[in-house]
């Protein structure tokens, strides 16, 4: 009698992703069940904690606005679900790869075809999602102030910037995946890293001015006590710029851009007009605090170990015929039937396939990346009441929350996985507590 033939190892990564893609997929509903009822059971009284402070208008706009991204968010995951399938087990990633084979003949100038047309087709299948929600769901709530044209001009220059930058690097990335042996990964990486500290170091001064205009912050005052701020904590910036976030959204913030000498503080016009000089030093202070625990430089070495773990995983993927085969591709065979490399000719196919399937085998580590994330903002909480007055960082973010319509009241285990921040009866427990908000009725 015959014993059943065992699984082979292209069935098993199969059977694996499309069983963790179901179960990323139900968690995920799970989360948004409970964030949209909790939301929803919370949205009729202001919390105790925010009494005073917070209007139960602004309050139920908050829990409305959630509520709606929520729902808005149930067909982006449907969506991209969708895509994601349509890309793998149903076979898309393998027809484009074929058509352009056929079309251009194998070589690099195919594989970046296939790039580009792999990001064509998804930045096209997310569009209508996109623009309903800039100008549906953000118009709704007073926050859109993008033009039709001004959208337009947004997307066609931010194309042009990814093609102008990333087609190179992608061409240099995948010779040297076909070229560069066995370590290939290791070589990649080293470019990979570089390339992302020279863009971090151009961004202030040659990308960010395509998209928006930067100011010197003239506000004498303001300047004067944040400049004071950053000589009591030893940070050094380029200048300190106000930009005009006004023309795209009403949504306000404050962040540090650049790298080594280059570094910069941006405030947006909308965060100047919505605190006073206080609260945006406090705000300023809890950025520095980030800066002062190195949060940012820890952030960059994990992600720069991340991405070469990555690499070397993907070097010993792409030799394996099976991987290919799991995931709906058929790769060119002929150097791997003559004993050759087997990723030959496949370069772009392992590098999609791997940055499609990466994040449905990563996606339950979201929770520990998330307290990270957390835990570091509470250590800048604490930064900022010390350097500056932890009364105005409260109520600072009182009037950010408001603002920005926040919920007060979001689900703990959604929280859990996909908040990068504490909530704010978390944040404020920690801090002194606010005056009273006198717009607040």
């Amino acid at each position: 009698m015959l014993s059943p033939a065992p699984f082979s190892p292209s069935l098993l990564l199969t059977l694996g992703f499309a069983a963790l893609l179901a179960l990323q997929l139900l968690l995920r509903l799970w989360l948004v069940s409970r964030q949209v009822r909790h939301v929803a059971r919370h949205r009729c009284a202001v919390p105790a904690a925010f009494a005073g402070h917070i209007a139960l208008s602004a309050h139920q706009k908050a829990a409305d606005y959630t509520l709606t991204k929520a729902r808005t968010g149930l067909i982006d995951m449907a969506v991209s679900t969708a895509l994601l399938l349509a890309w793998t087990l149903l076979g898309g990633l393998d027809a484009l790869n074929q058509w352009l084979l056929g079309w251009m003949g194998p070589g690099l100038h195919q594989q970046l075809a296939l790039l580009a047309g792999f990001a064509l087709v998804s930045g096209l299948a997310g569009l209508p999602l996109s623009i309903y929600q800039t100008f549906v769901v953000e118009q709704r709530f007073g926050f859109n102030k993008l033009t039709p044209g001004l959208w337009l001009a947004d997307l066609l220059k931010s194309t042009l910037v990814a093609a102008v930058i990333g087609l190179p690097l992608a061409a240099l990335v995948l010779w040297l995946m076909a070229s560069a042996g066995a370590l290939w990964w290791l070589w990649a990486w080293a470019v990979w890293a570089g390339f992302n500290l020279l863009l971090m170091w151009l961004y202030p001064a040659v990308i960010a001015p395509l998209f928006n205009r930067f100011e010197p912050l003239q506000d004498e005052t303001l300047r004067t006590r944040v400049t004071g701020l950053m000589q009591r904590c030893g940070f050094a910036a380029k200048g300190l710029f106000v930009m005009d976030g006004s023309r795209r959204s009403a949504h306000a913030n404050a962040y540090f851009t650049g790298f080594g000498s280059a570094k910069r503080v941006v405030f947006y016009d909308t965060l100047l007009k919505q605190l006073s000089p206080a609260e945006v030093e406090a705000v300023l202070a809890h950025e520095l605090g980030h800066f002062k625990h190195r949060h940012i430089t820890k952030r960059l070495i994990g992600l720069f170990a991340m991405s070469l773990a990555a690499l070397a995983l993907l070097g010993w993927l792409s030799q394996q015929p099976w991987f290919y085969a799991g995931l709906g591709v058929r790769p060119s065979l002929e150097m791997l039937l003559s004993g050759g490399n087997a990723m030959a000719g496949n370069e772009a196919l392992a590098l999609l396939l791997f940055l499609l399937a990466a994040p449905v085998f990563s996606f339950f580590v979201a929770p520990l990346m998330a307290y990270f994330s957390r835990r570091d903002e509470f250590e800048a909480d604490a930064y900022a009441a010390a350097q500056a007055e932890g009364s105005a960082l409260a109520s600072a973010l009182l009037t950010l929350y408001q603002d920005n319509a926040s919920t007060l009241t979001p689900d703990p285990a959604y929280v859990a996985f996909h908040y990068s921040h504490p909530p704010a009866i978390e944040r404020l427990a920690r801090l002194p507590a606010p005056a009273l908000n006198p717009h607040t009725p």
